[in-house]
């Protein structure tokens, strides 16, 4: 069993500042008050008679800016789901927020699929953590859920205030799938792992890019070039590319040539792809067969990118101040990047070895 703790806590909350107006009185004129500001638990401070009220700000989903009537209070739930050919098709990526692909050992990639605005049943095979996913997950103040890991992986998730659910310690909502060969056969169950929050988490989660208004109005359909197709080369073992569908205005993805999907059918897509080069060094610590551990460098990093919306591109400049600051994304010129609502895919590439391409 493995040692583990918490350290962070982010508690959410609202301080609401309420203006008093005083009104003054005439000689011979009895005092009329102002109207007091009024409140709601879904809307904002209105204004008084004296000026316009506030406008409405429609509500989103944070990790999607896709509008909703009500936003659910709860965390981030992130898990990580295998992509070696024997564990396609995949169960749940369908339904995540945002998902990283990342290299990791031999040159395959894995997933880090976060959900909060929907969330499907199950979500299929769940594989062990990588030094990279504290990074990636610490912004959200969220939960992870995994099948297991080095001991120095797992305390960095925790050290940087991420709740772990572990399938190696037994953790409830993970169970196996007969029709699957081990270890690629490891279920997570969804509901449970969001009912398993310890209260500390925050609920919702911060948003962790900018969104525009409505889809077409982002920073890459507004400003970038056409990009029918995106040729992702992350490894030698790995090639992603995207396919713009202009019938459905989403991104449509492949494992090379041959299309992505789930293991009900239903094609991967994205409305957002995001590509960004990272560095990428091996760490002193080896898998089972003795092959290196990769790791993407991000917390204290930036660099350059590229944002597909819209069958469009904008090249981007992206930084990460430390672990639990979200990723930040500007234009060229130091403008302030925005994705069309939506789901998004980031394709972390390893620099120098990596490379993408549009057509």
């Amino acid at each position: 069993m493995t040692t583990r703790w918490t350290t962070a806590v982010c508690a959410t909350g609202a301080a609401l500042v309420v203006a008093l107006g005083l009104s003054g009185c005439s000689l011979g004129a009895s005092e009329e008050p102002l109207p007091t500001p009024t409140t709601t638990v879904d809307g904002p401070v209105r204004g008084d008679r004296n000026g316009p009220p506030k406008p409405d700000v429609p509500a989103v989903w944070p990790l999607t800016g896709v509008e909703t009537e009500k936003v659910a209070r709860r965390p981030a739930v992130s898990v990580k789901i295998e992509n070696a050919a024997a564990a396609r098709p995949q169960v749940g990526l369908v339904e995540a927020d945002i998902v990283w692909e990342e290299v990791v050992e031999g040159g395959i990639t894995r997933f880090v699929a976060t959900y909060h605005s929907n969330i499907p049943d199950i979500v299929e095979p769940v594989r062990s953590v990588r030094p990279m996913d504290p990074a990636i997950v610490a912004p959200l103040d969220g939960i992870l859920a995994f099948s297991g890991g080095q001991g120095p992986f797992i305390a960095a998730v925790e050290r940087y205030g991420t709740q772990t659910l572990i399938n190696d310690d037994g953790d409830p909502g993970f169970s196996r799938d007969p029709g699957r060969v081990a270890p690629h056969n490891v279920i997570g169950s969804m509901p449970t792992f969001f009912a398993q929050a310890d209260g500390k988490r925050t609920s919702p989660p911060p948003p962790q890019f900018q969104y525009a208004r409505k889809v077409g109005q982002g920073t890459a359909p507004r400003s970038g070039k056409v990009a029918r197709e995106v040729d992702v080369r992350l490894s030698p073992a790995q090639r992603t590319v995207w396919t713009w569908d202009p019938e459905n205005r989403r991104y449509l993805r492949s494992e090379g040539s041959s299309a992505s999907v789930a293991a009900d059918g239903r094609r991967h897509s994205a409305r957002n792809v995001l590509v960004l080069s990272t560095h990428v060094f091996n760490t002193k610590w080896v898998d089972p067969s003795g092959a290196p551990v990769p790791e993407h460098r991000l917390a204290g990093r930036g660099g350059s990118g590229t944002l597909y919306s819209s069958g469009r591109g904008v090249p981007v400049r992206w930084s990460k101040k430390d672990h639990n600051s979200p990723i930040v994304l500007k234009t060229k010129k130091g403008r302030e990047v925005q994705l069309d609502p939506g789901n998004t895919w980031i394709e972390l590439v390893p620099a120098g070895s990596g490379s993408w391409s549009p057509r």
